[in-house]
């Protein structure tokens, strides 16, 4: 009897410290591309750029002990841009966009606790239509890899022990290889920045 209440007793002491360890954050996102001048097709299709998208982007960050130092994995429900060419609709597509950041996170006295983090993203896309001028056409929009950078703060009210805010921006150098009817016509970049608003949960 008494092995066996030891027993439970060290297994609900390490749930406790590997509950610890977690945060997880459910926040706003407005997905903003900074390259507005791409040229597709041999220059048959100049001035492309994807426009600003919004959506929600849960994510998990897990600390590890005893350390400054966590990693975080964002996820998101689908974003959706419409892609023009001089101003003029030609596409759209949805994708979704996993990132997995290294953090470090900076000790201060005060409530907020500021963090850098870089890592890696990829570009899930989906769902790609053409339209207007090229509409019809069979449109393929390949898996896409890059490096990403964050920086933020998480906001820890004095009344709270679990609740937070976090804002944080992030940016991710990512292009993604298109084909229209099966031929290469070229890169459509990307290079966004993501900005995100909302709460935080630590375990």
């Amino acid at each position: 009897m008494i092995k066996k209440a030891l027993f439970i007793a060290l297994v609900s002491i390490s749930s406790a410290s590997f509950a610890g360890n977690f945060q997880v954050k459910i926040g706003a996102s407005a997905l903003v591309p900074s390259e507005d001048n791409n040229t597709l097709a041999n220059g048959a299709v100049p001035h492309v750029k994807a426009d600003t998208a919004y959506s929600f982007t849960p994510s998990i960050e897990y600390f590890f002990t005893n350390t400054n130092i966590s990693t975080e994995l964002l996820l998101a429900t689908p974003f959706k841009h419409d892609v023009t060419s001089n101003g003029t609709k030609i596409a759209s597509f949805k994708h979704l966009p996993p990132t997995l950041t290294v953090k470090y996170n900076f000790n201060n006295i005060s409530q907020f606790t500021p963090y850098v983090g870089i890592g890696a993203t990829a570009v899930l896309p989906f769902s790609e239509k053409t339209t207007g001028p090229i509409a019809g056409h069979d449109l393929d929009a390949k898996v896409a890899y890059g490096v990403a950078g964050q920086i933020g703060f998480n906001f820890k009210p004095k009344q709270s022990t679990h609740w937070g805010l976090f804002a944080d921006v992030r940016y991710a150098n990512v292009k993604s290889k298109l084909k229209l009817d099966g031929n290469n016509i070229g890169d459509l970049k990307v290079n966004p920045w993501v900005y995100t608003l909302g709460y935080s949960y630590h375990f």
